[in-house]
């Protein structure tokens, strides 16, 4: 199964900030905040939404097509991926932009405050998904993730015209997108993914319902944070699965990434949605306990056996058969 993913190539900037920031809001004076966070780290890592779940996809094995917009200073991070996996042929390379950047503050709390400078993530609307498809024989599944708003409306257009299935993952970008934008963005979709605050954004903005929405969409896909992911269908019982239990909680940054890396790789395996969503809970575990979002090391012996402890043995024993 070919799976190209879409969305934004960046490099994070992850600070920490000691103390909490609901701690320095003054009820009556949010209309006009002004505040500035000493924190006590910074690390630098490689990050962006398309980036991310193509690389844990990648370390999955199930070698994704990264599809999105980079700039000149991507030479490094681009021997990252394709060391780890990824297919990063379809990347476009700007001549005068840098690569994007995200900048985030964590609090004790693991609250998060962050800030994306888009650079050659602007130059994204510019690729042509017939182009990839060509390139590689055809495409499966194309996952249209958080990138330059354009680019995300032209994929997703050119998906409908061409008939390629297609997954929506509005994530960062849904706070500035408008109803229309998103109503054009998950007509038609296979798969719609969100964490719970943003499932009551795209119904406040768009003014459709949950059922309205699940009725334009193959799949909706909810992920729960520590209560794990919930799959609706239309006239079936949704699917709920739980987290894996956590060794520790590093950083929550990339954890939504991870989930839909592992459930991407669920599908192309062919396993069913339970397993997928397994699969995608566990890479979501290991990424928490890790700063930076590409940081994680996947060790087969470990992954199973910590699967096997969260999920059980029929269920480990189908997923061991795919990881390689």
């Amino acid at each position: 199964m070919r799976i190209a993913v879409t969305g934004s190539i960046a490099t994070d900037h992850l600070m920490t900030f000691p103390g909490r920031f609901a701690d320095q809001f003054v009820a009556d004076q949010l209309h006009t905040v002004s505040l500035s966070f000493l924190v006590d780290n910074l690390d630098v890592r490689r990050g962006g939404v398309g980036a991310n779940i193509a690389f844990g996809m990648g370390q999955l094995g199930t070698n994704p097509i990264l599809v999105g917009a980079a700039g000149f200073d991507f030479d490094e991070y681009r021997a990252w991926l394709d060391r780890h996996g990824v297919d990063t042929a379809s990347v476009r390379i700007s001549e005068t932009l840098h690569t994007a950047r995200f900048v985030c503050t964590t609090d004790a709390d693991h609250n998060q405050i962050g800030s994306f400078y888009t650079g050659a993530m602007s130059e994204a609307r510019q690729i042509e998904l017939k182009t990839v498809a060509d390139r590689v024989n055809g495409l499966d599944l194309v996952l249209i993730g958080a990138d330059d708003p354009e680019a995300m409306l032209r994929h997703t257009e050119e998906c409908r015209s061409r008939g390629i299935p297609f997954a929506a993952d509005f994530s960062q970008q849904i706070a500035r997108m408008n109803g229309d934008e998103i109503r054009i963005l998950l007509d038609g979709a296979t798969y719609l993914f969100s964490n719970e605050y943003e499932k009551g954004l795209i119904e406040s903005k768009t003014g459709w319902s949950d059922a309205e929405i699940l009725a334009k969409v193959g799949h909706r896909v909810t992920t729960l944070g520590a209560q794990g992911v919930r799959i609706d269908r239309v006239g079936e019982e949704p699917i709920v699965v739980g987290c894996a239990e956590e060794e520790r909680k590093a950083d929550p940054t990339g954890v939504g990434d991870a989930f839909r890396a592992g459930f991407l790789s669920g599908l192309a395996w062919g396993v069913s949605l339970e397993r997928a969503a397994q699969v995608g809970c566990m890479l979501a575990t290991l990424v928490i306990e890790t700063v930076g979002t590409q940081e994680y090391r996947l060790r087969r012996g470990n992954f199973m056996e910590r699967f096997t402890k969260a999920y059980g043995d029929e269920a480990a024993e189908e997923v061991r058969t795919h990881l390689k």
